[in-house]
């Protein structure tokens, strides 16, 4: 069997799969986060415990021969280990804000489009860059303490291998200081955010992705192992993202839309990255917005509802929810895409006492279809469109997207991501497999033509609600 593990931000599994890519079984174990006061942090062990348990629970469930594992993880955030890949301190998470005051001057100042001019990457808050540079200012011990700053794949990839140094891909070195041409460190990206003294902590890159043997933690030992890519372009791999113009709606915590291109445009604002893939000059335009169905579960929470209500809440509130509309930008550290606004916050309008809580749900399921349909435009999709993610478990929101997004959707069901991480594994390793098997639709979702009209004149509506609300926020 193929194992495929997927350390995500709050569930880590792993996935078994045989040669012809059918699932057979998935093991996940949820980790915590702590919030407070714009500090989204984990703890690391944790994280890698949850790894170690459920790669030992799905191979006593699937007691085949392990052919061959792949890994990924959540990206961005930084993660700092010692030589051995042990936590000096808890991880910050990709969620985390507190470095939105660092960004605000250098989007005043222009480090932000100077960055991006080099990289292709806008710098957010949650991302290594502004970390690190925070870090150095008001946590200089624990960069001291540390041999890498590394993501949340490398540190499972390190302790599962019992690699002697750290190690990324392409892909997590992305965001933000990878040259996409050379696919190298830039370090005139390192000064200009002030740490060519930190320089040393940057991991090498495995070009396009690390290999290793496991050393018999969850995984037997002998294991081949595949280090990347990060969760993301892992589920286009997953999805068979592959052909230049085609997307993916990843409807997760994170609404992330991605576009497969070979034409690198470092022009324009700056928003989002181009991640590296495994294949040089090829590339995906990815739009992470900040909250996907993390918006979702915050809104249910207010309502008294649960996710097994959606359907029914759909389809309680008629489309443009009696007026309701939701601006869905919860993220405490604002939005990176398709524009970087640290200070943007969700809005609630057209509510009033006849308002249902129906029609708070469905404005808010409408306002991540339009942020998606934003995301999907900037990043230059022209071609098919495919989705996956918790957000598809819904046929009611997964229609209700298609006729936002005004286009068929591919829906791509089970472990997205595990699935990419196998394909990227076997790319590795020579293994050869049917991606074309492996990444197949479940179905096919048709936009209703009245419907997709409709919401192209809302979506109008709410990109001028959408400009009113930058503005808001870039006074504050």
């Amino acid at each position: 069997m193929f194992v495929g593990i997927d350390a995500g931000t709050s569930l880590v599994k792993a996935a078994a799969f045989d040669r012809a890519g059918r699932e057979l079984a998935v093991e996940a174990r949820p980790v915590g986060l702590e919030l407070r006061g714009g500090a989204v942090e984990q703890d690391a062990e944790e994280v890698y415990g949850a790894v170690v348990a459920v790669l030992g629970a799905l191979t006593a469930r699937v007691p085949e021969p392990v052919e061959l594992a792949g890994l990924t993880g959540q990206g961005d955030g930084v993660w700092l280990v010692d030589a051995a890949g042990r936590p000096v301190r808890p991880a910050i998470s990709w969620m985390d804000g507190r470095a939105h005051e660092l960004v605000d001057q250098w989007l005043a100042d222009g480090t932000v489009e100077a960055v991006f001019r080099r990289t292709g990457s806008a710098m957010f808050p949650g991302c290594p860059g502004p970390l690190l540079a925070w870090l150095d200012r008001h946590e200089p011990k624990a960069l001291d303490a540390a041999a890498a700053a590394v993501a949340c794949k490398d540190l499972v990839f390190q302790r599962l291998t019992g690699a002697g140094r750290a190690v990324t891909d392409v892909s997590d070195a992305s965001m933000p200081f990878l040259d996409p041409r050379t696919r190298s460190y830039d370090n005139g990206v390192v000064e200009l955010l002030g740490l060519t003294h930190r320089r040393g902590l940057l991991p090498g890159i495995g070009d396009p992705i690390a290999t290793g043997a496991a050393s018999g933690a969850g995984l037997p030992a002998g294991t081949p192992l595949a280090n990347g890519p990060y969760d993301l372009p892992a589920c286009a791999l997953g999805a068979g993202v592959t052909a230049p113009g085609d997307g993916l709606l990843i409807v997760g915590t994170c609404l992330a839309s991605l576009v497969a291109t070979t034409a690198l445009d470092l022009g324009g604002e700056p928003a989002g990255l181009y991640i590296s893939t495994d294949r040089p000059g090829h590339w995906l335009r990815a739009m992470p917005a900040m909250v996907g169905t993390a918006a979702l579960d915050w809104v249910l929470r207010l309502t008294g509802a649960g996710h097994r209500d959606l359907d029914d809440l759909l389809g309680a509130s008629p489309p443009g929810a009696h007026g309701v509309r939701v601006l869905p930008y919860f993220a405490p550290s604002g939005e990176r895409a398709p524009f970087v606004e640290p200070g943007l916050r969700a809005e609630l309008l057209g509510v009033s006492l006849e308002s249902a809580p129906a029609d708070l749900v469905r404005a808010t399921c409408e306002g991540i279809g339009y942020a998606a349909r934003h995301c999907l435009e900037a990043a230059g999709l022209t071609g098919s469109l495919a989705v996956c993610g918790g957000g598809t478990r819904s046929p009611a929101w997964t229609g209700l997207l298609a006729d936002v997004l005004g286009r068929p959707l591919r829906v791509v069901e089970g472990e997205v991501g595990a699935r990419g991480a196998v394909l990227a594994a076997a790319g590795r390793y020579g293994v050869p497999l049917d991606t074309a098997a492996w990444t197949g639709p479940a179905r096919v979702i048709e936009p209703d033509p009245g419907r997709a009209a409709s919401y192209a004149k809302r979506y109008e509506e709410h990109l001028e609600l959408l400009a009113a609300a930058r503005r808001r926020a870039a006074r504050c």
